[in-house]
């Protein structure tokens, strides 16, 4: 099973940007998607991107975070700019099989500071 790591999370201030990736262990070409949970709230779907680069997002974060994607390096970023105290939540990148998110990442800490 393809193993996902994220880096890349920290505290910064609102108005601030932050850049997370999520790197598999092998190759794939499956779509690759961002959730973040934050304390006591479900788990929320952000963005996703197919192995061309189609993108999706939810309208939470549209046209303030952007998702990217290096197959050759097996990386999917998520750029996140002009933060928010409620964007704060550990983010966590999947891989999709079919209409199923079957593999999970452990997740990185971002921060907001108001």
């Amino acid at each position: 099973q393809v193993k996902l790591v994220e880096s890349g999370g920290g505290l910064v201030q609102a108005g601030g940007s932050l850049r997370v990736s999520c790197v598999a262990s092998e190759r794939t070409l499956r779509v690759v998607g961002w959730f973040r949970q934050a304390p006591g709230k479900e788990r929320e779907f952000i963005a996703s991107i197919t192995w061309d680069s189609a993108e999706s997002y939810a309208l939470s974060v549209k046209d303030r975070f952007t998702i990217s994607r290096d197959n050759v390096k097996s990386t999917v970023y998520l750029q996140m700019n002009s933060l928010k105290p409620e964007d704060t939540a550990v983010y966590i990148c999947a891989l999709r099989d079919g209409a199923t998110w079957d593999s999970w990442g452990q997740g990185v800490q971002v921060t907001v500071s108001s």
